[in-house]
């Protein structure tokens, strides 16, 4: 989620989202990898698009931050379309990291997702906005995976996990970290359709969920 913003002197349409991490294992130095993959990978491309005739290129802007402090009020009653919280644990039911829908606010990133150059970040976040997964997953000889794509997608054995072993089978699928955000992902915010007020539109819902350690879920329902 956040706020997209025309800059006509620029000729740019700026989009500015705030990261909140919290949980056992979210830290400074984690908020500041997901902040950089974001921006590095969602700027790449130099994407652009057209509102009543004028061609804007689009930016975006993160800030992220690690609040071991954060309460669940404040999630619950948060009222800022810049704020995104994302809780970061060790472990996640479902063995995956995840957003709370298609534009959101919120979200549950499991660790070993967030390793440097994942595109897990990049991907989540792409969610927040507003995009879903492709629904043709076969991209065999369309060459490099866009940023929405998720795991199981087949690719050309270069994006593969393993490029010597035959599409779909174990190691035969696209490794995320071959994801780019491409020309295309741009466009499909459809931006040239938000209700622009003074200049700024809100791009994303608020979700404003809350999460739990899934640990301490898992060890709840073991107990009952």
């Amino acid at each position: 989620m956040g706020i997209a913003e025309i800059l006509e002197s620029e000729n740019t349409i700026r989009i500015s989202s705030h990261l909140i991490i919290y949980g056992n294992k979210a830290s400074a130095e984690l908020a500041e990898l997901i902040r950089e993959e974001i921006e590095t990978l969602w700027n790449e491309p130099q994407g652009t698009v057209i509102i009543k005739g004028n061609s804007y290129r689009v930016i975006f802007q993160t800030t992220a931050q690690h609040r071991p402090d954060l309460t669940e009020r404040e999630v619950l009653e948060n009222v800022n379309p810049l704020n995104n919280y994302f809780r970061i644990e060790e472990f996640a039911q479902g063995n995956i990291s995840f957003v709370d829908g298609i534009g959101c606010n919120t979200g549950y990133f499991k660790l070993e997702n967030l390793y440097k150059g994942s595109t897990t970040a990049a991907h989540e976040y792409g969610h927040t906005l507003g995009l879903d997964h492709p629904e043709n997953l076969d991209l065999r000889g369309k060459g490099v995976p866009g940023i929405m794509y998720p795991r199981g997608t087949l690719v050309d054995p270069p994006y593969q996990y393993n490029p010597s072993m035959p599409a779909g089978a174990p190691g035969g699928t696209m490794h995320p970290m071959y994801r780019k955000v491409l020309p295309e992902d741009i466009l499909s915010l459809k931006l040239e359709k938000r209700q622009f007020t003074n200049r700024k539109a809100v791009v994303g819902e608020f979700t404003n969920v809350w999460h739990e350690d899934h640990a301490n879920l898992a060890q709840h329902h073991k107990l009952t």
